[in-house]
């Protein structure tokens, strides 16, 4: 289970996260949204110990994940796909990991076949292609065969059939009985695969609820997604400008 209670983090005078709390429970696929600056990614690095809240509590089954003896085996994480040497191949790369974490190499075998790496795993992974990547930075996730699973932007850079996989994978790891935590800006794609929401802007939270539940708002998810962040954005497009008269003489 992931817990966040209370959550505050500050860049300077800036706060990027606010007073957040929520639980993330196994068995589901929750999705974790928000408008760009909401949040989400400094959420997601104090939750692994990559950030220190300046108030609140971040866990993952029961403790800070810096009091995990052996994190890659209890929490799997991919917030930065291309987080690896470029002149190492994908091979050397999960063995390194999979060293620190007393982990066997025949678990680097299986994941490189589980995410469709294995006939490329000698390959330096600084020439790999950003769906390559993406792949490999799942494969780091799923390294030690954890109970928690955290993937930031998972679909990024896949063709269809690798966005028809991870759909696939990430429900195959809640029906396991596995806690999956994705963050997404692709309203739709979330959607797919996630059953409940976790909605967050200006770093508070807006809704926690089932995607049926969020989607019965509105007309739709995405309508929905909108109505509750629409105060929130930090960058938002002026849609007035799209019914500006043309300019003189112009054929556009």
């Amino acid at each position: 289970m992931i817990t966040a209670d209370g959550l505050t983090k500050h860049y300077g005078r800036i706060v990027a996260v606010r007073d957040l709390s929520f639980t993330v429970r196994p068995g589901v696929v929750t999705g974790f949204l928000g408008p760009n600056g909401a949040g989400k990614s400094t959420t997601m690095r104090m939750l692994i110990g990559l950030d220190r809240p300046d108030a609140g509590r971040a866990t993952v089954n029961g403790k800070p994940y810096g009091e995990l003896r052996q994190p890659l085996r209890e929490v799997g994480a991919m917030l930065e796909a291309k987080s690896f040497h470029p002149g190492r191949s994908a091979r050397a790369h999960l063995r390194s990991l999979a060293a620190s974490n007393a982990i066997s190499d025949r678990r680097v075998d299986e994941v490189l076949r589980l995410v469709g790496l294995e006939s490329v795993g000698s390959r330096r992974a600084g020439k790999f292609s950003l769906g390559m990547a993406q792949r490999l930075g799942i494969a780091v996730a799923l390294l030690g065969d954890p109970g928690i699973v955290i993937l930031d932007e998972p679909v990024n850079g896949l063709d269809p059939e690798g966005i028809r996989w991870i759909r696939g994978l990430l429900r195959s790891l809640a029906a396991e009985g596995r806690t999956v935590l994705i963050s997404s800006h692709l309203i739709s794609e979330v959607a797919q695969a996630a059953e409940e929401l976790i909605v967050i802007g200006q770093g508070r939270l807006l809704a926690h609820a089932t995607v049926a539940e969020l989607s019965a708002t509105a007309s739709s998810l995405e309508e929905a997604f909108f109505r509750l962040t629409e105060s929130s954005s930090e960058y938002a497009a002026q849609p007035e400008y799209a019914a500006q008269p043309e300019y003189p003489g112009s054929k556009l």
